[in-house]
């Protein structure tokens, strides 16, 4: 008896060029977001900033810093990258290195009093606007949405 492997199901080529296009769209959307939410957080921070400022707060959680070769992975840059990004954070007052707690010889980024403020309040500003867009639509659909996100984004990397 052979066993067969069942056929891999193909995603109808009209509706992946629709979903290329949406995302071509948010893309561009998000870059230009993130230009402008990095301006808000400070004047002369750019894009990479933000990303960069984001995932310490998002991996640093309540100030307890991150390493820099952590954040570097998980945005996927090479950690040369990530330090002249952050030199330029910390020349803004933004970003600050303290001491790693397990390891002396260690230094873990955390956002400075002044960084953390100005993120959260943008993110506190962020959110509500989100909420004015998604006021109207289903919690149904507003449950799938961030399900198919998160399995977009997971399937992503």
């Amino acid at each position: 008896m052979t066993e067969t492997t069942p056929e891999v199901q193909r995603a109808p080529e009209p509706l992946v060029a629709d979903i290329e296009q949406q995302l071509s769209a948010l893309f561009r959307r998000a870059r230009s977001a993130s230009m402008m939410m990095a301006r808000r957080v400070h004047p002369d921070m750019d894009a990479a900033g933000y990303a960069l400022i984001s995932q310490v707060e998002f991996m640093g959680g309540a100030g307890a810093g991150v390493r820099a070769s952590d954040v570097a992975q998980s945005l996927g840059l090479d950690k040369s990258t990530v330090s002249r990004g952050i030199t330029q954070l910390e020349s803004l007052g933004l970003l600050e290195r303290i001491g790693d707690p397990d390891d002396g010889r260690a230094r873990l980024l955390k956002l400075t009093d002044v960084g953390a403020e100005r993120f959260n309040a943008l993110r506190a500003q962020r959110q509500l606007e989100f909420r004015a867009i998604f006021n109207g639509w289903n919690p149904d659909d507003l449950s799938d949405l961030g399900r198919l996100l998160g399995r977009l984004n997971g399937d992503l990397t």
